[in-house]
């Protein structure tokens, strides 16, 4: 059994590799610099916690978070080699992994409660970001194969790097350059292809000023554990270029389309999926997939830290053309 830790964070999946925290001993001897961002957590409430579980990060850093990240990678997915250039989204493994597992329990209930793992089970990113998380996640933890599209050249570039450098997701990772960028799955989804689910973190905001205040206010929530000191400038401790952080009618605008565009590849995709980060937005996208005609509507309910967020899921396909997909 795997030693703790920290206390157990049982909001993260049970298959969360980051559910008894961080081992900041371990981390760092499997990625050296990390050292320098790692300090004494003062403001630990348990006295009786050993001090290597005191041991944190500044979160409001965004090389700390990226140094983490690095480590992370290293440690849970043999990720040997990983970077992203400055100003990109730099997404907390734990919460993406979450994402993950979850999307796993959602297929494993269509086959028998038995999660299908392999090469053949296909995913699409609708985003991906010049991270590649979600592929690099999901190959490493299930085998999965993924086409991750993404409307920015130096994103997709950046990942094509990041697969060069770690030739063991050569086969399972390919890269498509989104050209229109006001489509989602045109100009992807081919006839030929089935994809067992759609992955996505859509941009929140609907405007770089929303972006911006946003920004400030979460960092302003981190350092408030240690310091009474606002800040009037954003520093993004998970980076983000524009495309990343907000489009034109933000989430709601952005998952609207991907609703109405699924609609028309009903049979070429099992499960479209994709992270909602406010409740409100939530019920009224479930509204518009009952106008398309969704047969089936999941809401999964994620927690990490304080920030709640939730993974809308549907489908197309009726009970018995589900228990016919072919894993």
């Amino acid at each position: 059994m795997k030693a703790k830790t920290t206390t157990e964070k049982t909001n993260l999946h049970p298959r969360n590799l980051d559910r008894f925290g961080y081992n900041f001993e371990q981390l760092i001897k499997l990625s050296p610099e990390l050292q320098q961002f790692v300090a004494i957590n003062k403001h630990q409430i348990d006295s009786s916690d050993s001090e290597q579980a005191k041991q944190t990060i500044d979160f409001s850093n965004p090389d700390a978070v990226k140094a983490l990240n690095k480590a992370l990678l290293i440690q849970h997915y043999d990720i040997q080699e990983w970077d992203i250039p400055a100003n990109y989204l730099c997404p907390p493994i734990p919460g993406r992994a979450d994402y993950i597992h979850y999307l796993a329990d959602l297929l494993a209930e269509t086959n028998n409660g038995v999660i299908p793992e392999g090469d053949r089970i296909q995913g699409l990113d609708i985003g991906v970001g010049a991270n590649c998380i979600y592929p690099i996640i999901g190959n490493s933890a299930y085998g999965w194969s993924f086409v991750a599209t993404d409307i920015d050249e130096k994103a997709i570039q950046n990942c094509k790097k990041i697969i060069a450098m770690n030739p063991k997701l050569m086969d399972g990772i390919s890269l498509q350059l989104q050209t229109e960028s006001r489509f989602l799955f045109k100009n992807i989804i081919t006839p030929e292809d089935r994809f067992a689910f759609t992955i996505c973190n859509p941009p929140f905001h609907a405007s770089q000023e929303e972006a911006t205040k946003s920004s400030i206010r979460k960092v302003n929530n981190l350092e408030s554990r240690n310091t009474k000191t606002k800040i009037l400038k954003p520093v993004l401790n998970f980076g983000g270029h524009n495309a990343e952080l907000w489009c034109e009618g933000g989430e709601i605008g952005f998952i609207t389309q991907m609703i109405y565009e699924s609609a028309k590849y009903p049979m070429q995709c099992l499960w479209f999926t994709t992270l909602v980060s406010k409740k409100e937005n939530s019920i009224s996208l479930i509204r518009i997939l009952n106008k398309v005609g969704a047969v089936k509507i999941k809401e999964i309910n994620m927690a990490q830290g304080q920030k709640t967020s939730r993974i809308l899921a549907w489908t197309f396909m009726s009970e018995s053309q589900q228990k016919n997909w072919k894993f």
